[in-house]
């Protein structure tokens, strides 16, 4: 039996979608369409986007899931900290090129 890393069973079984060739198809069309971290634009900062992220978490709802108007593109540290932050239901917020902040999410 895989390790969990501490994610519920629920959790586990949806984690088996993201090893779905349709999900491989609409990340790779989602990377393409939007090669630019969505966060990393909001601060005028060119990066490029390596994850295909939910913008609405899709808590296993398949519809949610492969919904393609529900995916964004983000960099690894933007998604790691940023929208993870977002998650749980805290503020992300980041200091735009005019030295003022900006809410991304």
């Amino acid at each position: 039996m895989p390790k969990s890393y501490g994610r519920s069973a629920e959790a586990d079984l949806y984690r088996r979608m993201y090893k779905t060739a349709r999900w491989q198809r609409l990340r790779d069309a989602q990377l393409t369409a939007e090669p630019l971290c969505r966060f990393c634009l909001a601060i005028e900062d060119v990066t490029e986007a390596t994850t295909c992220d939910h913008v609405k978490p899709h808590r296993g709802d398949e519809d949610l899931f492969y919904d393609p108007d529900n995916l964004q593109s983000l960099c690894a540290p933007c998604h790691d900290t940023l929208k993870a932050r977002i998650e749980r239901g805290q503020q992300a917020v980041v200091i735009g090129v005019d030295g003022y902040p900006v809410e991304v999410g």
